[in-house]
């Protein structure tokens, strides 16, 4: 048995100074109907895949924590078995939590969502509404909409007229956006988060521009009355070439990040903080994806600025853990610590750029996790021949979106957790649906529970159909009770108005329920 601790010791921990990987093993679903403040998601379906990137010191304190079923224990074991040395599992899991007065808070992202709401209290960050905006527009005032979210999350819907600028770019990019210093921007996200964040930055960048945050983002346009715009491919523009101008630009963003509290260091710096294995050490390439990908360097990570920022906990596994990020411009990684630092992380920026670690390509790649083995894979033509003869028993991995959508008739939609609920017949071979990665954890929990030979079904749901394997469609299997991989807080809050209601209330009325030690995690810099 893994060793146990109290919810109470737990909650001291996680300010006691030292580092902490606090992992919510269970699934996306019950994940976000509640959890604590500081736990970091890490579903246990997923788990080993990840463990190596949030927690990349082996001699971490560890502490896992569940919904009281036991999940924790089996993800124990299994970091346990990857070399973690200080594992140990909450006692009573997040009901637990409950009961020992401290709050479960809904929702995902909650420390960069509840930063952005008191942000807005505390500098009085100047908004909008999606009416102001829309009366803009008919009186011919000078402005530009700046949407603040990645493109994959702009080009499905934004606010029309919008231009896509990541806020991790904005402080590089915003000049060739908006030339003329009387344009007015308007920075916009789905919901509050990135548009607070993203007009803060424009203001305490300096930009001399009226910026101001829409209100309640393409949420607050939707409960408007206003229509959407879908499909839009409007990017931001290079960056600039001008040498006088990113000189410019890195004295500005410099000048910020040292008032925040930002520490500028040197590659040898980087060299012993990695080196030091009493701490976690993060690097992070703070540049766009096409940035990163056209000349990486061993040992760092991609987080692109923005999405850092908003969403930490998909990046950084360990409270208390030291951060370094990077870029080639030293404009927008000073920027991206500024709010790093206010969130409450140890972060610095690396002098000299990324061209300070290409010189010597001296960080080693994170040590690989032992993790299982790829299952053996099957055809579709041999599974559709195996079920006329009823010899198989096909577990689909998928999520359970996915499964509704269309699954192999015959087969059992499960997750890693729950396996041990289904009845396999051991006479049957088991071929599991799903990427490489996930089945191969899903084979190593089956062989747990004594089913030995798990294969994997090769293809997608048009190579099946070319097989004549029947595709079913069942739009209410598994039942919502059931989909503990599925994110209901945030369903359907683009389309429905009641949604979208209750999820801008649930993120303004973040700051009440933070006690005193939340609160206290934040260090927001003056204006």
């Amino acid at each position: 048995m893994t060793p146990e601790v109290r919810p109470e010791d737990v909650k001291a921990w996680l300010s006691d100074g030292e580092e902490i990987a606090f992992f919510d093993v269970r699934e996306a679903g019950q994940f976000g109907e509640g959890h604590p403040f500081f736990a970091i998601p890490l579903p246990y379906s997923v788990f080993e895949s990840r463990l190596g990137d949030l927690a990349p010191n082996r001699g971490v304190r560890m502490v896992l924590i569940d919904g009281g079923d036991g999940v924790a224990e089996l993800a124990a074991k299994r970091a346990v078995a990857c070399g973690y040395a200080d594992v140990t599992v909450m006692k009573g899991g997040a009901p637990a939590w409950g009961k020992a007065g401290y709050t479960l808070y809904e929702g995902v992202n909650l420390p960069s969502k509840t930063f952005g709401e008191i942000l807005e209290i505390e500098r009085h960050t100047p908004h909008k509404s999606a009416e102001e905006v829309a009366a803009m527009s008919r009186d011919g005032t000078d402005y530009v909409i700046v949407d603040s979210r990645p493109y994959a999350e702009y080009e499905k819907f934004n606010i029309p007229g919008g231009i896509c600028c990541p806020n991790g770019e904005l402080a590089l990019r915003i000049a060739e956006i908006a030339p003329n210093p009387t344009t007015t921007i308007v920075v916009n996200c789905a919901g509050r988060t990135r548009s607070i964040l993203g007009a803060q930055t424009l203001i305490d960048f300096g930009v001399p521009n009226p910026v101001f945050a829409l209100e309640n983002g393409t949420q607050g346009w939707f409960l408007a009355g206003m229509q959407p715009e879908k499909g839009a491919d409007r990017r931001y523009p290079e960056a600039p070439t001008d040498k006088a101008k990113r000189a410019e630009l890195r004295e500005k963003s410099r000048r910020r990040a040292e008032a925040t509290g930002v520490q500028f260091i040197s590659a040898d710096d980087v060299q012993a903080w990695w080196d030091d294995p009493h701490r976690t050490t993060y690097v992070f390439d703070v540049r766009t994806e096409e940035e990163y990908d056209s000349g990486r360097v061993v040992g760092v990570g991609h987080a692109p600025g923005g999405q850092l920022v908003q969403a930490t906990d998909q990046w950084i596994g360990v409270r208390g853990a030291r951060i370094v990020v990077v870029d080639d411009d030293l404009v927008r990684a000073p920027m991206v610590a500024n709010w790093l630092h206010q969130l409450g992380h140890d972060v610095a920026v690396l002098e000299g750029g990324i061209a300070a670690l290409e010189s010597k390509r001296f960080l080693p790649p994170p040590l690989p996790l032992p993790l299982p083995p790829e299952p053996v894979a099957i055809s579709p033509t041999e599974v559709a021949e195996m079920l006329q003869r009823d010899a198989v028993n096909l577990i689909d991995l998928r999520s359970s979106e996915a499964y509704r959508a269309g699954h192999i008739g015959g087969a059992v939609w499960s997750i890693r957790p729950r396996l041990d609920r289904l009845v396999i017949d051991h006479g049957k071979l088991t071929v599991l649906v799903g990427d490489v990665m996930t089945a191969g954890l899903a084979a190593e929990r089956l062989h747990e529970l004594g089913h030995n030979d798990a294969r994997r079904l090769k293809g997608d749901v048009e190579a099946w159909r070319a097989a004549s394997l029947e595709i079913v469609e069942m739009p209410d299997d598994p039942p919502d009770s059931e989909r503990i991989d599925f994110l209901f807080h945030t369903y359907r809050r683009q389309n429905d108005a009641e949604h979208a209601r209750q999820y801008l209330s649930w993120e303004t009325g973040l700051v009440d329920q933070l006690d005193d030690q939340e609160r206290a995690a934040f260090r927001l810099a003056a204006s």
